[in-house]
């Protein structure tokens, strides 16, 4: 190959180039001078075609370059390519011998300067706030007290320990790490893959799916925080159907997860708090109930135990009511043993005036006719008498025996005992018989006996004498 340094000569025998070898030549040459370089442009007309490679210009106010990002290279970008957007490319200069030009193939791309990345993410906010997934609709209510709380974190960070030294103070849960990077490539990933993850697990399964999800990292600047705003991520939150709490960064940082979570907490610790209650605020809380609950329900028997006394108050006496429908019963027996009598005498003052008014002799058939029957409803009235009275016997008599069988006396010839303290009253409890001395009362007489282990024995008192009530006996 001849030197291409010094123009040839016109008449000289060189051989001449093909386009193919002096294109193979350039691109030799470009590729060993420059290696690899990074530029700084704005990305123009970026187009994907079926192939997944990413063709687009990087540009500025004075020239441009093409420039090519393959489908491998593609899919480890932590950015995605867009019109407009100012970034820094790093990559091999190239050319393309079937156009005569030169490119640049980027393997790495990042945004170039804080302006551009405010720029994208509030483009992207307005994008995903547009679609819906940060309407407060959305937005799900989270558990009064978790059985189980999943963390989306680094494990080795400072963020692990803080949250769970916050629950222990507060109230211990049960914990379950999904370990993910929280910066850098493929960062965004995991942490989509982890909150799908929690949410796919089986409430009931070995390991049970957690009642909230906290995903949190510690500060950092713009790009250390971008994973969190990646599309990826922000979609999972908002699909998550376990109540999410983002805690990414100090307070003042905020992040596209912020909007899509179910609630926003301004640092790790934080978030903590807001998963569980205070246990000895929720056990004070429960014993102040327990104590209201407890006078409400005194309170309420107080009242029950007011209004039977004053039910019992109104109910009468066995004795009384005995006694009332005796004299009842003595009432109607009187008054059947003086029916016919004023039945007999009627009859013969009617008769009598009929005598004196008619003829005896023509009605003296009729008169004796009348008389039998006065005697055969004599004799009935007897009779109804005679039953009427014997059923008023049988009744008292049967009152009498159920009287009789609830008599304190029956019970007491069962083989009972009535304990009563010296003056009488009743002793119904061991617990209020506190005095020196008891009376026991039996069938056939009364005993004292004195309390205490060294009580003599017991002093026989004199017998009751049975009362001779005589015929038919008291009621009582």
């Amino acid at each position: 190959m001849s030197d291409l340094s010094s123009p040839p000569d016109a008449n000289s025998n060189a051989a001449a180039f093909t386009v193919s070898e002096l294109a193979a030549s350039l691109k030799r040459t470009v590729e060993d001078s420059f290696g690899y370089v990074k530029v700084r442009g704005e990305i123009s007309q970026p187009k994907i075609p079926g192939s997944g490679h990413c063709y687009l210009r990087l540009k500025d106010e004075n020239a441009c370059i093409d420039a090519i990002i393959w489908r491998g290279t593609m899919s480890k970008l932590s950015i995605r390519p867009e019109e407009g957007m100012e970034v820094i490319a790093t990559g091999r200069l190239t050319t393309y011998p079937a156009r005569s030009s030169y490119q640049i193939i980027i393997e790495s791309l990042e945004l170039a300067g804080q302006g551009a990345l405010l720029k994208l993410l509030e483009d992207r906010r307005k994008k995903l706030a547009a679609e819906g997934l940060f309407d407060e609709s959305r937005k799900k209510s989270l558990p009064y007290l978790p059985e189980v709380i999943g963390v989306v974190t680094s494990p080795t960070g400072a963020v692990i320990r803080d949250i769970l030294h916050r629950l222990a103070d507060r109230f211990p849960r049960r914990v379950i790490v999904w370990p993910v990077k929280v910066q850098g490539e493929g960062a965004a990933e995991e942490i989509a893959a982890a909150i799908a993850g929690f949410n796919a697990l089986d409430i009931d399964g070995e390991i049970p799916r957690p009642s909230v999800i906290i995903v949190a990292r510690g500060g950092g600047s713009l790009e250390d925080l971008w994973a969190f705003n990646e599309e990826i991520v922000v979609r999972a939150a908002a699909a998550s159907d376990v109540p999410l709490i983002s805690a990414v960064g100090h307070e003042t940082d905020w992040t596209l997860i912020d909007y899509a979570s179910d609630r926003r907490a301004p640092t790790p610790t934080a978030a903590a708090e807001m998963a569980v209650p205070v246990r000895l605020e929720l056990l004070a809380h429960v014993q102040q109930r327990h104590g209201r609950l407890v006078q409400a329900i005194m309170r309420t028997l107080e009242q029950y135990r007011v209004h039977l006394e004053g039910l019992v108050r109104g109910i009468p006496r066995l004795d009384m009511i005995v006694a009332q429908k005796t004299q009842d019963l003595d009432v109607l027996v009187e008054r059947l043993d003086e029916a016919p009598k004023r039945m007999m005498t009627a009859k013969s003052e009617q008769l009598a005036m009929l005598s004196g008014r008619l003829n005896l002799d023509r009605f003296s058939a009729d008169l004796r006719r009348q008389g039998d029957d006065l005697r055969n409803l004599a004799e009935r009235s007897v009779r109804a008498l005679a039953r009427a009275s014997g059923d008023a016997t049988r009744h008292l008599e049967n009152i009498m025996a159920r009287l009789e069988s609830v008599s304190p006396r029956r019970v007491l010839e069962r083989g009972y005992a009535i304990v009563k303290d010296m003056n009488g009253a009743v002793i119904s409890s061991a617990l209020a018989a506190t005095g020196p001395s008891l009376k026991i009362e039996f069938a056939d007489g009364d005993i004292a006996v004195q309390t205490g282990d060294n009580a003599p024995k017991a002093a026989r008192l004199a017998p009751k004498k049975a009362t001779d009530t005589g015929g038919q006996g008291t009621l009582l």
